[in-house]
């Protein structure tokens, strides 16, 4: 089964919604000029072939965002998560792997080795590597219906900059 997704993507074996947790399942971007196919899955293994850690992928230039990860930094002390700016290269083509917009800085991604999370289900997840009480309030949240955290998330998401500014230049 193949399905054409907003950025030209083709998602191939879906069996969820996208707004849904997935596994990464073959995304493909046709070029249009050249009609060439790429793998976004295959053509980014090679950000977990020495490293397994999962990736976060968060904007750059917020302040909200930034915040975010000094907090999962200063939280994570055996160091199980990795970090990359949505708008660096690496981040792009992490975008594609998790079958979104390369340019979509709308939402906190943690990227996996077989599955992306985005939005509220990527805070969630993200709660579950970090130290002590984290994973045990990321347990009591993941029975707070979807929507409902997906609602949150994007009301502070969709307000960040209003609310806590932007930077220049990314931290990291």
């Amino acid at each position: 089964m193949a399905l054409l997704v907003p950025g030209g993507c083709v998602r191939v074996g879906f069996s969820r919604p996208a707004h849904v947790r997935r596994r990464l399942t073959t995304f493909a971007t046709v070029s249009p000029t050249r009609g060439d196919r790429v793998d976004w899955v295959e053509a980014t293994s090679g950000f977990f072939e020495n490293d397994t850690r999962p990736i976060m992928l968060f904007d750059g230039v917020c302040n909200l965002c930034n915040g975010g990860v000094k907090f999962v930094r200063d939280n994570d002390q055996n160091r199980r998560i990795r970090f990359e700016a949505l708008q660096s290269e690496a981040g792009k083509k992490l975008l594609r792997r998790s079958g979104r917009a390369p340019d979509d800085i709308s939402s906190v991604v943690l990227v996996e080795q077989d599955r992306s999370f985005i939005k509220s289900e990527a805070v969630v997840k993200i709660m579950e590597y970090i130290d002590l009480p984290f994973p045990q309030l990321a347990f009591f949240l993941q029975f707070v219906p979807l929507f409902i955290r997906d609602f949150l998330y994007d009301n502070v998401a969709n307000n960040r900059y209003t609310i806590f500014g932007r930077s220049d230049a990314c931290e990291l």
